[in-house]
């Protein structure tokens, strides 16, 4: 990783007289625990003129040379031992997202502060990073006061449901039940057949027995009748009580167990708002907001498990609770990639969305941030080239950075232009899509009739589609499938992770094409047409484990993500004729 040289002297642009924040606490202008001076010489490095926008970024030069200086820390430290899955080493692999934060001092001093995501090593506690907003970890504290009591339960709860009492109460009851039904059955059939008699008694001796003696008769088989009823209820009484007492031995047990869940549901409920209560996170007007303030006030949901426990949350609470001026920030994974998401050792990457953009909107309120791109128009200025068209089908060859269908900030796409510039075309229009930083052919339908007959192609996947990428690094296998099932990551959409459980299939045929300068240039043929498909399948440690050149989510930013549409054969929806566009590979 290397520096940009730039020539910008610190102090022309340094602004920091004017920060003054609103707690009024007296402080020294002494240094500050945790804040780390730089060992490289920084002289020219420019200060940025805004804070950095933490979901969408390219590290500056000062972040990117503290990130460094952090790094070689991980490298040499002997401070703790944690297994990043680096090197050898007993216990669970565990990577970690870690955070600098460039900070500058009420005298000018630059300098910036570490932080890891969540735990490091079993504690909160660490000599080169700062701490977290709330330690749960202190001892005597009630998280872990209520964490025993909790944790007794589980067990008992375990305990309980894992006796084998219970279960051989279980099976009892089904062996009783089995046999009453045996029984009852057997009785049931026994009655059958004694009404039967009865009834051939009633037939043959009506006309031999005299009206007395036939009375008599009629009058026991009645009696008979009653008894079989009586020793059926009997039988069914004694086998109830039988199995009621077994049943209530169940009942009593389970009844235990839920009383147990119940105990255990409220004491974790009560546990985490007492948690989310004690999460409180300064803004550089002082002002502070609890989770609970952030999430179920202003976003009216429950915050999520882990929030508040990333880098970025940590990095600028304890810089507004010290009188430091933020400046830039950025966030790297340090260690092997968790078996569901993509990560890259040393890449950087964007804050989550879930748990940390409610935090940090509070939290960089009142802070000059860089704008967000995700709110500019990347597509100002580009032309879409139209390949074909006909009565039928428009073939369009769209630039990378170029929406399909409308945002939710930006409507500029290649709907709103098709249908800027054809008004007469009815129906969808899109039929499938390509992603924003993906480029290529797309076919867009000028009718309804068109739009359906193309749309089950794809559907019954007999259309052929061909990608050609650019992947960092050398990929040794030559051609093959890629068969892992997709679905979003719920805590930072819109990336995909591999999910056995929830995922949805998603398989892509692969063939190397050439190597250049190191890197591989290849072709994907997917199979099916998952969000991200051939991004994750080129990054993850179970695909290919080469990300894609310039792939911002799953690998590292370039001029452009190196992804092309560059082929695609169907039939068309009048001709009934098999066509086919090939477009030549942009990069």
């Amino acid at each position: 990783m290397r520096l940009i040289e730039v020539h910008i002297n610190v102090k022309n642009t340094n602004e920091f007289a004017t920060f003054v924040p609103a707690n009024k606490r007296d402080m020294t202008k002494e240094t500050p625990p945790f804040f780390h001076e730089f060992k490289t010489d920084i002289t020219g490095y420019p200060l940025p003129k805004k804070f950095t926008f933490p979901f969408c970024y390219n590290p500056d030069a000062l972040s990117i040379c503290a990130s460094i200086e952090l790094q070689d820390y991980l490298e040499n430290q002997t401070d703790f031992q944690h297994n990043f899955g680096l090197q050898p080493m007993e216990g669970l692999i565990i990577g970690k997202m870690f955070g600098v934060l460039v900070v500058q001092t009420q005298d000018q001093k630059l300098g910036y502060l570490a932080a890891c995501s969540g735990k490091l090593a079993g504690s909160n506690q660490h000599q080169y990073f700062v701490p977290p907003i709330f330690d749960m970890l202190t001892k005597d504290s009630f998280f872990l006061h209520e964490e025993i009591q909790i944790n007794a339960l589980n067990r008992e709860i375990e305990k309980l449901e894992s006796a084998s009492f219970l279960s051989q109460k279980r099976e009892l009851l089904n062996e009783l039940r089995q046999k009453a039904d045996i029984e009852l059955g057997n009785f049931r059939r026994h009655m059958k057949i004694q009404k039967s008699i009865r009834k051939t008694k009633r037939e043959t001796t009506k006309d031999i027995l005299s009206q007395n003696e036939y009375a008599i008769l009629i009058d026991d088989l009645i009696k008979q009748s009653y008894r079989d009823q009586h020793e059926q209820q009997v039988l069914k009484s004694e086998w109830n009580a039988k199995i009621q007492i077994v049943d209530l031995e169940i009942q009593r047990l389970e009844a235990e167990i839920e009383n147990l869940k119940t105990m255990r549901r409220t004491k974790s409920s009560t546990l985490q708002r007492q948690l989310f209560d004690q999460y409180r996170f300064l803004n550089i007007d002082g002002e502070q907001k609890s989770l609970l303030d952030i999430f179920e006030i202003e976003k009216q949901i429950v915050p999520p498990a882990g929030a508040g426990e990333c880098a970025a949350p940590k990095l600028l609470h304890y810089a507004f609770a010290n009188r430091l001026k933020p400046v830039a920030m950025a966030e790297f994974w340090w260690g092997a990639s968790p078996s569901s998401e993509i990560r890259k050792h040393k890449n950087f990457y964007p804050a989550c969305k879930n748990k940390c953009e409610p935090i940090l909107s509070h939290m960089l309120k009142g802070l000059p941030v860089d704008p967000n791109p995700l709110l500019e128009n990347p597509a100002r200025n580009k032309e879409l080239e139209i390949i074909y068209e006909d009565n039928a089908i428009v073939v369009i060859n769209k630039p990378e950075e170029f929406l399909s269908v409308p945002g939710i900030h930006i409507q500029d796409s290649v709907y709103h232009r098709i249908v800027h510039r054809y008004p007469e075309i009815t129906g969808p229009v899109i039929i499938h899509r390509l992603d924003m930083s993906t480029s290529g052919i797309i076919i867009l339908a000028k009718n309804k009739r068109a739009h359906q007959f193309i749309q089950d192609q794809f559907i019954r996947h007999t259309i052929v589609k061909r990608y050609t990428a650019l992947l960092e690094g050398i990929v040794k296998q030559q051609e093959g499938l890629i068969d892992l099932p997709l679905r979003v990551d719920l805590d930072d959409r819109p990336r995909q992770m591999v999910c056995y459980d929830y995922g949805k299939p998603a398989e892509t045929r692969f063939k190397v094409v050439a190597y250049e300068n190191g890197n591989t240039r290849i072709h994907f043929f997917p199979l099916t047409g998952r969000t991200h498909q051939l991004r994750a399948h080129a990054a993850h440690q179970l695909g290919l484990n080469h990300p894609i050149v310039g792939d911002d989510l799953y690998g590292q930013r370039a001029d452009r993500l190196h992804l092309h549409a560059g082929f695609i054969e169907f039939i068309h929806p009048e001709t009934r004729n098999t066509i086919a566009f090939n477009v030549a590979d942009p990069f």
